[in-house]
């Protein structure tokens, strides 16, 4: 066996580019992103706003059914309905935070909410038009996570993998919605 002195010093250089990594020490302002993150940020920061505004109007919409859903018999669901409205806001928060990130601004304008929403909001009072109407929003913002995670591709990793999480609990929203209706 050879002794470690044998080894040629290029062995034990690092396979990083530490002059990357040294300008990455530089531009402080910039947070989070540095020279070699490769998202087309503008992109991605509207996609996330309209993601944001969709996780608030789900929120609103949750909120009203906990509130206006009556009778004994509905207390579970109305609990769900709570439940899935904290979950909502917590995904928007991730969102927000993300978005400051990566030097952007969460749009949290309350008038131009519903129009940059991929769900709709909701006002109904019967019980099963409410539990359809999360059922039907919870699947837009399913596919809504799938197509932006796949325009991000692999450019913004940190990003894919916050939507990937989110997706995964819009996909548990769905299926807890539709048991609901059975």
């Amino acid at each position: 066996m050879k002794s470690d002195k044998s080894k040629p010093r290029e062995a034990y250089r690092s396979p990083l580019d530490t002059s990357a990594i040294r300008e990455a020490a530089k531009n402080m302002d910039d947070g989070a992103v540095t020279a070699g993150y490769q998202g087309n940020r503008e992109k991605i920061l509207a996609l996330l706003n309209s993601a944001l505004a969709t996780e608030l109007v789900c929120v609103l919409r949750y909120k009203r059914h906990y509130y206006t859903a009556t009778g004994l018999m509905n207390t579970p669901i109305k609990n769900e309905f709570l439940e899935h409205a904290q979950d909502e806001q917590g995904h928007a928060d991730q969102i927000a935070e993300r978005i400051v990130q990566l030097n952007g601004q969460p749009d949290l304008n309350p008038a131009t909410l519903t129009q940059r929403s991929h769900a709709e909001y909701d006002s109904s009072s019967d019980i099963k038009a409410m539990i359809r109407a999360n059922l039907i929003a919870e699947r837009v913002a399913v596919e809504s996570y799938r197509q932006i995670i796949e325009k991000i591709g692999d450019t913004d990793p940190t990003t894919k993998l916050m939507l990937v999480g989110i997706l995964a609990k819009e996909e548990e929203h769905a299926d807890e919605m539709r048991d609901l209706l059975d």
